[in-house]
């Protein structure tokens, strides 16, 4: 025990081949973050309607802004091809400055997309030339990285969707592959985190493993993140401004049958959010509770996050989808998923 501390100690100091977790816990936790800060980007673009403002796919180049008049003029022109342009905001009158609003949105979304991909890769590296990544590690960090990547190919792949003459928004599937990505990515990144922690206070410390209960949570969970997203992508957050009553009814009228609506029309799919909500906050308050003896920190970071989210959600839908509040709706839904993966990873340890 008195050598396996020495070891710890010598590999916090980063001597070379020593691991060091804690360092690396660090790292992955920025990160979160850094994802969590592009959910909420990715929000407000969508909720600005920005994202189909940049037409071209340039990941180096692309980093840089329009510099002349000539160059926003030129961006302009290739946006004014689009149908979101030709059927919606060329007949509402757009000017060059109400395009340079939604192409900065749209260019904060990718450049923080490439920000997250280098702050991640490079101390990848360096973690790993130093032999600083504990044995058993390196795969998973390796995932997490073609995640990140594959987040990016699907955010283009949503964006080229919406542009062509006739379309004038995204596909809402490719929108909720996105940010399921994300989301998934950052559940991941915290998980990783923690094992990295754990194994940071104790150098013989098996990663956690996912136990049913927490498995089954966060299906429910998942379920509840798509039908927001598909919310999101069919801008189903304005099918109503009451609640609990839809149209002033339980169960709005929708169109076609059941299962291709639960999927495309806006009424049923802000219903199914709206109620699907509560089975999500059943299952993580089981989940929460499983681990309240052993986390209780985790255990009151989900019921504190569920908690906000529902009143988030109400309010926003009250509100008529005021952007301040649908933002931090989107931005508690991010921290809800950190804090699940937290618990869940607890319930593991626990196992």
């Amino acid at each position: 025990m008195v050598a396996t501390a020495g070891n710890l100690k010598m590999g916090e100091r980063g001597s070379a081949g020593q691991t060091r977790p804690h360092a690396i816990a660090r790292w992955l936790f920025a990160v979160a973050a850094l994802v969590v800060t592009m959910v909420v980007v990715g929000g407000i673009t969508r909720l600005t309607e920005s994202g189909l403002s940049i037409t071209e796919w340039k990941p180096v180049t692309g980093a840089i802004p329009p510099l002349s008049e000539a160059q926003w003029q030129a961006e302009f022109a290739a946006y004014q091809q689009i149908g979101e342009y030709r059927r919606i905001n060329g007949p509402a009158g757009m000017t060059l400055a109400d395009y340079k609003f939604i192409y900065f949105w749209e260019w904060a979304h990718r450049l923080l997309g490439r920000v997250i991909g280098l702050a991640f890769a490079l101390p990848l590296v360096w973690f790993w030339l130093k032999g600083a990544i504990p044995r058993g590690y390196k795969l998973p960090l390796l995932g997490l990285l073609a995640l990140g990547g594959l987040q990016g190919v699907f955010g283009w792949f949503m964006v080229r969707s919406g542009i062509n003459e006739t379309m004038t928004d995204v596909s809402h599937f490719w929108l909720s592959i996105h940010l399921m990505t994300a989301l998934l990515t950052l559940a991941l990144l915290v998980w990783v985190a923690l094992d990295m922690r754990a194994l940071a206070r104790d150098g013989s410390a098996r990663p956690a493993r996912l136990t049913a209960v927490a498995a089954v949570s966060g299906a429910i969970l998942f379920i509840q993140l798509l039908l927001g997203a598909w919310v999101a992508g069919l801008d189903a957050g304005l099918a109503s401004d009451t609640w609990p009553l839809m149209q002033g009814r339980l169960v709005p009228e929708y169109g076609g049958s059941f299962l291709w609506a639960a999927a495309h029309d806006p009424f049923l799919v802000h219903f199914l959010h709206r109620w699907w909500a509560w089975v999500a906050v059943a299952a993580l308050v089981v989940l929460a509770r499983k681990v309240r003896a052993a986390d209780r920190k985790a255990s009151i970071a989900v019921h504190s996050a569920f908690g906000t989210q529902i009143l988030l959600g109400v309010a926003t839908v009250m509100s008529g989808m005021a952007l301040w509040l649908a933002v931090l709706h989107q931005l508690v839904g991010a921290l809800l998923v950190a804090a699940t993966a937290w618990a869940a990873h607890s319930a593991g340890r626990r196992a």
